[in-house]
């Protein structure tokens, strides 16, 4: 007989409540995923060498007609909250300070992925395309 164990799943507010009080810390490598509180993989040479030069080349092309943000959250809806490595955002003179991006103000979002192909293609990119981001590229460094 299999026993299916009862997961306790989390809400943006409660996410935030946790760092409010010191359970998780502003810099752990977690994101919010469909109410589960993800940790991340480490980033490796490679993917960061390949954000920044995403980062690079899109601020280079797009300066002043929209922003460039790399690894920062979104607020896709009340239990996911991931860190894309990067994402295309209407401009705005404030730069969005006032709050995190949302799916309506995302023109592109880019996954690096080397060693979580597989999650983020079966696990993300639905998220991602559940909350209205249509345009999304998965670029795979695997090496």
């Amino acid at each position: 007989m299999v026993v299916e164990l009862q997961k306790r799943l989390f809400n943006v507010k409660e996410y935030h409540q946790m760092v409010k009080v010191g359970i998780l810390k502003e810099d752990d490598r977690v994101e919010l995923i469909a109410g589960e509180i993800v940790k991340m993989a480490s980033i490796g040479i490679y993917h960061a060498g390949c954000v920044r030069r995403l980062n690079g080349i899109f601020n280079k092309l797009l300066s002043g007609k929209a922003i460039v943000d790399t690894q920062n959250l979104i607020d896709l809806n009340d239990d996911s909250e991931p860190q894309p490595d990067l994402v295309l955002l209407q401009w705005r003179d404030d730069y969005d300070a006032g709050k995190h991006p949302q799916p309506e103000n995302i023109f592109l979002l880019i996954e690096v992925a080397d060693s979580t192909i597989k999650y983020d293609r079966e696990v993300k990119i639905p998220l991602y395309a559940e909350n209205g981001i249509f345009e999304v590229w998965l670029i795979d460094i695997d090496q």
